[in-house]
C-alpha cells in the first residue's frame, strides 16, 4: 500500500509529488493474484454479476501481461502536487498551457475512475494548437477526490460532493485563479453541480456529463421526451435492474472495505461493474491496458473502501443529488452508452445553456471518446468567454 501522506507544516503548503510504487509493492500484487481463489461460477452469463470467465481474462493480463511501470511514467510526465484543505491531502495534476489567454479549468473524475480518466483529453486542452485544434486553451487542474488515489488518508467523515465542492474553490483560489470552470462525470458530475449550487465568485461555468434528474410523475411528461431521451429511459431502467454498487456503497462501504483492500481481484472485479457495464456492454470499447491501470491505482493507494464513503456521505446530505437551484451556466454532454440526462427534467433545477447529444461514448467518456469530450467543454467555455 501506498504510504499515507503525512501532514505539511503549513496546511496551505502546495507540495511536488510523483507516484512511486515500490518493486516489492508490484511483486505482492502479482503473487496475489496467483494465489486467487475463485467462486463457483452457476452461470456463464452476465445476470448475476461479472462472468467468471471474464474476470479470469483480466487477471491473467494484469498478472502476465500488464506493465505499471509504463503507466507510472506517463502518469509522472505531468506535473504532481499535494496540498491540505480543511485537513483533507489534496493530491492533483495542474498543467499550464503554453498558449496565451488560456483559462482554468479543474477535472473532476468520478467512480471507479480517477484523475488518470482524463490522459486522452489533457493535450486537446491545454495544447489545442499542438493537436491541430483551434479555439480556448485551457490550464487544467486534475483532482484526486478525497479518498481516492492519493488523496488520503481520508482524515475524517463529512466528506460529501458538497464539501468536496467547496474544497475544490480553495484549491483554484489557492492556485491563484480568479476565474474557472469546472468539468465532471459521475460523481464529479454531481461536484460540478455542487459548485454551481454554490456558486463561488469567479465561477464562469460547469460542464456535466450527467445531471441525475428524474421523471415527476407529471401527466404527461414522458410523451414530450424525444427518441434519443426515450431510449436513454430504457437504460437507466436497465442500470436499476443490475445496480447492487450504488447501494452497498451508500449504506456500507465500512464492511465491503474489508474485501476490497485486501484482495486484488475483488477490487478489480467490483469496478467492473460500471467500465465494462452490468451486462459487458464496454467489453468492445474499454482499453483494457488502461483500465488495469486504473485498478492498479485503487490496489497500491488501497482506496476501495475510502472512495465508496462518498456514496454513504451523498445519502445523507443529498450532495449531486438534490434538487435545489443552480444557477450558474450550466452545460451537459449526454452520451449514448450512458444514463442519458433528459433536458426537460434537468432544467427545474440547472441553468442550462449548452446540451448536446452525442453520436457515441459512455459513462467514461474522457477515456472513450476524447476527442468529442473536448470539443464539447471547449465549445461551452468559449460561448461563455466570448
Amino acid at each position: 500500500m501506498i504510504k499515507q501522506q503525512p501532514a505539511a507544516a503549513n496546511s496551505e503548503e502546495i507540495r511536488p509529488f510523483r507516484i512511486t510504487v515500490s518493486d516489492e509493492q508490484i511483486a505482492d500484487l502479482k503473487s496475489r493474484l496467483g494465489q486467487t481463489r475463485w467462486p463457483h461460477a452457476t452461470t456463464t452469463g452476465w445476470s448475476r454479476g461479472q462472468p467468471l470467465g471474464f474476470i479470469m481474462e483480466l487477471v491473467d493480463q494484469w498478472m502476465n501481461a500488464f506493465d505499471w511501470r509504463k503507466h507510472e511514467a506517463e502518469f509522472n510526465k505531468y506535473p504532481q502536487f499535494m496540498t491540505e484543505i480543511d485537513g483533507q491531502p489534496i493530491h492533483f495534476l495542474h498543467i499550464k498551457s503554453s498558449e496565451a489567454n488560456a483559462f482554468p479549468l479543474i477535472l473532476t473524475h468520478g467512480w471507479p475512475g480517477s484523475f488518470a480518466e482524463f490522459i486522452d483529453v489533457i493535450g486537446p486542452l491545454s495544447e489545442p494548437k499542438a493537436h491541430g485544434l483551434d479555439g480556448q486553451a485551457f490550464d487544467l487542474v486534475i483532482p484526486s477526490v478525497p479518498g481516492y488515489g492519493f488523496s488520503i488518508p481520508l482524515r475524517e467523515p463529512g466528506w460529501d460532493s458538497i464539501r468536496v465542492a467547496k474544497a475544490w474553490d480553495v484549491l483554484m483560489k489557492r492556485l491563484g485563479y480568479q476565474r474557472y470552470g469546472a468539468h465532471g462525470g459521475d460523481i464529479g458530475s454531481g461536484i460540478g453541480r455542487e459548485l454551481g449550487i454554490l456558486q463561488p465568485h469567479g465561477l464562469v461555468g460547469t460542464h456535466v456529463l450527467q445531471i441525475f434528474a428524474f421523471p415527476t410523475g407529471a401527466d404527461g411528461e414522458m410523451e414530450k421526451l424525444s427518441p434519443f431521451e426515450l431510449e436513454g429511459m430504457g437504460n437507466l431502467e436497465n442500470f436499476m435492474k443490475y445496480n447492487g454498487y450504488h447501494e452497498i456503497q451508500a449504506k456500507r462501504p465500512g464492511t465491503l472495505a474489508y474485501g476490497l483492500v485486501d484482495s486484488p481481484v475483488g477490487q478489480m472485479a467490483w469496478n467492473t461493474e460500471l467500465w465494462f457495464g452490468f451486462e459487458g456492454q464496454g467489453i468492445k470499447f474499454v482499453d483494457r491496458d488502461r483500465y488495469l491501470a486504473q485498478a492498479s491505482i485503487y490496489w497500491f493507494t488501497g482506496t476501495g473502501g475510502s472512495a465508496a464513503n462518498i456514496y454513504y456521505e451523498d445519502r445523507q446530505s443529498g450532495g449531486g443529488y438534490r434538487e435545489v437551484m443552480n444557477p450558474a451556466p450550466t452545460g451537459v454532454a449526454v452520451f449514448p452508452n450512458d444514463f442519458r440526462s433528459v433536458r426537460s427534467f434537468a432544467e427545474r433545477a440547472n441553468n442550462i445553456v449548452h446540451w448536446t447529444e452525442m453520436p457515441r461514448g459512455g459513462h467514461f467518456a474522457a477515456s472513450d471518446a476524447p476527442d468529442l469530450l473536448a470539443a464539447d467543454i471547449r465549445a461551452f467555455f468559449t460561448g461563455l468567454l466570448a
